[in-house]
């Protein structure tokens, strides 16, 4: 079962007809991923040479250490020494827990994209790599996970640091989470409910989660325990020599940001003519980090400066400083695919709506550092369904879909639907059903005693009051009735689209493997399609 992305609210346009009409869309892409022959094509576009081969392997071999990585890991990192392998990426921030369950998503798409095209050409490779985006600085965005606690109530439990949300705190890779990570597990523990796995949750956290861990150990940590064995190779640009290799780079886009600003501009307003540009361009996309803070590098006159700081470079400096002290730059979110694309031979980039979109705002980018854009493929998406979650729906007659409206309408069209009784209208018609035959019995009892009248009609009268007496109870028997179904239709919606969002968007995984174990992660491995292209339902439970 699965929905289409153009029933879904909220899904771009772009991305929309990216998967249900590429012909839309084709002179913002370079390739459709639905054409076999591209790959191909393409593929010794996408290739690196034996030196630069040699040299990447070196730095995952020593980021990927033996002990810590499966035997197919680290068989995988020495195939890339070979011309006939490529890596299919994906890559994300580095959110507390992984984050929302896409992150998930994401990496099982990879992996068995790449089982996939392994059996598909068995005389080329193709390995899973997780670019990961630790140089990011955006803390509200990764210091966050949603669960249901035991009143099914959607709970967002935050890792709070005591600063303001506001406070620069440099990248999120190198971020050092203090004693407040113990209160945030505390605060998961208390949420969820007793289960026999809720232990071994916990203890996993825990072992990955603690003062003096980074954002980056204790994601990556946390990702080896589910996917290393699958071989996905774990790839850390924040490393010093990966910052080394990007110089070139760096350089060209300080001393050429005009030009390629320029482009960038033409390129997204040429998309805007029919579709919303997804990123914001920049004259200068690249970081610097000082006083432990990583800020964006802007143009001031002829020279350089830091955003939100006063610190200036001129062009020599700046240039001189990446050449001297490069770990201390990082890319944003337009330049970060074409470094991705520079140190790795990348095939297929595993994207998720967003990522899509701004590709087709960068191209031009890939062309003026002489690279070929990997193909996207768009990761799978999906919404997890419980047994008892599908019962309710069964018993009101509803879909996922369906809760992609208001969420009272949806609740009063499902009670007025269901009422098997209208009370106003039972009473009154009882009523009103009752008048004559009181009628024809005083008109017929007054022929014997004319003083029955008085009798019947006080009868009449305590009758109706009875009945008005029945009528007040049943409305608050109906209404109490309905406050259930409210209250389900509510619950339901906390874990289908939960904040009016997709489920994949904000409930953590969490949630799920404390009610199912942490064999829920291998489920839904093994359930995920990656060739629906639409929006899938699992089921579970």
């Amino acid at each position: 079962m699965s929905i289409k992305f153009s029933e879904i609210p909220d899904t771009p346009e772009l991305f929309r007809d990216y998967i249900e009409n590429f012909d839309k869309v084709k002179e913002f892409y370079f390739s459709n991923f639905r054409d076999e022959n591209h790959l191909i094509k393409n593929i010794e576009n996408f290739n690196k040479s034996l030196e630069h081969r040699e040299k990447l392997v070196t730095i995952l071999n020593r980021q990927n250490l033996n002990g810590q990585t499966s035997e197919k890991t680290n068989t995988n990192i020495n195939l890339l020494l070979s011309e006939n392998t490529f890596a299919i990426v994906t890559g994300q921030q580095l959110g507390i827990l992984t984050g929302p369950l896409y992150t998930i998503y994401k990496i099982i798409t990879a992996i068995k994209l790449s089982n996939q095209l392994n059996d598909k050409y068995p005389e080329l490779k193709f390995v899973p790599i997780f670019w990961l985006e630790g140089d990011d600085h955006d803390f509200a965005e990764v210091n966050w996970i949603k669960i249901l606690d035991n009143e099914n109530s959607l709970t967002k439990i935050i890792y709070d640091d005591g600063l303001d949300i506001e406070t620069n705190r440099g990248p999120m890779g190198n971020y050092q989470f203090d004693l407040m990570i113990d209160n945030f597990i505390e605060k998961i523990s208390s949420s969820l409910r007793e289960t026999e796995f809720k232990s071994d949750i916990l203890t996993l956290i825990k072992k990955h989660y603690y003062a003096g861990a980074t954002f980056k150990s204790a994601f990556v940590g946390l990702v080896r325990e589910f996917f290393d064995k699958y071989g996905l190779i774990i790839l850390d640009p924040q490393d010093i020599e990966i910052k080394k290799w990007l110089k070139d780079i760096f350089i060209k886009d300080i001393e050429s940001y005009r030009f390629i600003s320029e482009e960038l501009i033409l390129r997204s307003a040429k998309l805007e003519e029919r579709y919303h540009a997804q990123v914001k361009i920049k004259p200068i996309n690249l970081f610097y980090v000082e006083d432990g803070g990583r800020y964006l590098i802007e143009p001031s006159g002829n020279d350089f400066r830091l955003k939100g700081k006063r610190k200036k470079f001129t062009i020599d400096q700046l240039i001189a400083e990446i050449d001297s002290n490069s770990e201390k730059f990082s890319p944003n979110v337009i330049l970060r695919p074409v470094c991705q694309d520079f140190i790795l031979p990348t095939a297929y980039y595993v994207a998720g709506p967003s990522e899509i979109c701004y590709h087709a705002q960068i191209y031009p980018y890939y062309g003026i550092h002489n690279l070929t854009p990997p193909i996207l493929y768009p990761r799978a998406s999906a919404t997890i369904i419980e047994s008892k979650v599908q019962n309710v729906l069964n018993k009101y007659s509803l879909k996922l879909i369906d809760f992609f409206t208001d969420l009272e309408k949806l609740a009063t069209n499902v009670t007025d639907k269901n009422s098997e009784v209208v009370v106003n209208d039972l009473i009154t018609s009882t009523i009103n059903e009752l008048e004559k035959p009181f009628e024809n019995l005083k008109n017929n009892l007054v022929k014997i005693d004319s003083t029955l009248e008085d009798v019947v009609t006080n009868s009449k009268n305590k009758t109706f009051q009875i009945l008005e007496i029945v009528k007040e109870k049943a409305l608050n028997a109906q209404k109490k009735k309905n406050e259930i179904t409210f209250r389900q239709i509510y619950k339901t919606s906390n874990i289908l689209y939960p904040d009016e969002n997709l489920q994949e968007r904000e409930i953590n995984f969490v949630y799920f493997a404390n009610k199912y174990s942490l064999n829920f992660i291998k489920y839904i491995f093994e359930k995920l399609d990656i060739n629906l292209y639409e929006h899938q339902i699992i089921e579970i439970g």
